[in-house]
């Protein structure tokens, strides 16, 4: 599945946060989204969602504009929020069941790959807890569990290693190269440079609502004077200079 923004403005009710935001992620593609907090990426990603309506620009999915029927694709795409989101009466199994009854999913296929994914994370023996008493990082991978099971074209992740420890992190990032090796395509917006660098096709670094580069890691060393840089050197002289003026 690719997306594609074309010149998409867009806030809050005539409070404009992103300006001019264009990019693409074709399919079997990981782009990082990436900027200070405040930079835009929680807005971008919401307005792909369909949660805000753009005040100008255009984002399509395979070609055709979200805003024809955005349903034609919610079963294709799945979100981690940076914020886990879960029913306090609701075990994790509950959970499970509601994710896979409300996306129709609820086959073998989906079954086992939602086993195999508690099994990675640890969480098989978990099933009958409460997820409001489980640590922030078994929430985070309660989502994900949630997320990957349903085998989404396009994967949507808001901050996805926060909250994670080392070795969950570890399984999350073979998982993404899995997926993507699958051709499935992933947005994701973090914090984490290491691993954006380690794990992304492309990037976009947000400021202040609007584009500053975008690319792989070369392309956009050359648009900040940066070649052969890393990530967070690139990442700190953008994000320095131009909260200096």
């Amino acid at each position: 599945m690719s997306l594609k923004l074309l010149h998409v403005s867009g806030g809050y009710s005539n409070l404009l946060i992103i300006r001019d935001i264009s990019f693409e992620i074709k399919k079997g593609e990981v782009l990082a989204l990436i900027g200070l907090n405040g930079a835009g990426k929680s807005t971008t990603i919401k307005h792909i969602l369909g949660l805000l309506t753009p005040a100008s620009g255009e984002i399509t999915i395979d070609g055709l504009s979200i805003k024809e029927d955005f349903s034609n694709y919610e079963s294709k795409i799945a979100y981690v929020p940076e914020q886990p989101i879960f029913y306090q009466q609701l075990t994790l199994k509950e959970h499970l069941d509601l994710v896979m009854e409300v996306y129709h999913s609820n086959d073998k296929e989906t079954k086992e790959r939602a086993d195999n994914l508690l099994e990675m994370f640890r969480l098989s023996d978990k099933l009958d807890w409460l997820p409001v008493h489980f640590s922030k990082g078994m929430q985070q991978k309660m989502m994900l569990t949630s997320a990957f099971m349903l085998d989404p074209e396009l994967i949507i992740i808001d901050e996805p290693f926060v909250g994670l420890d080392p070795v969950a992190i570890d399984d999350l990032l073979h998982l993404i190269k899995q997926r993507k090796d699958e051709g499935k395509s992933i947005l994701m917006s973090t914090h984490i440079l290491a691993n954006a660098q380690d794990l992304a096709d492309k990037f976009v670094l947000l400021n202040r609502g609007r584009i500053k580069a975008q690319g792989n890691l070369q392309e956009i060393g050359q648009t900040v004077g940066m070649e052969n840089a890393s990530l967070e050197e690139i990442y700190l002289k953008v994000a320095k200079s131009e909260n200096s003026k």
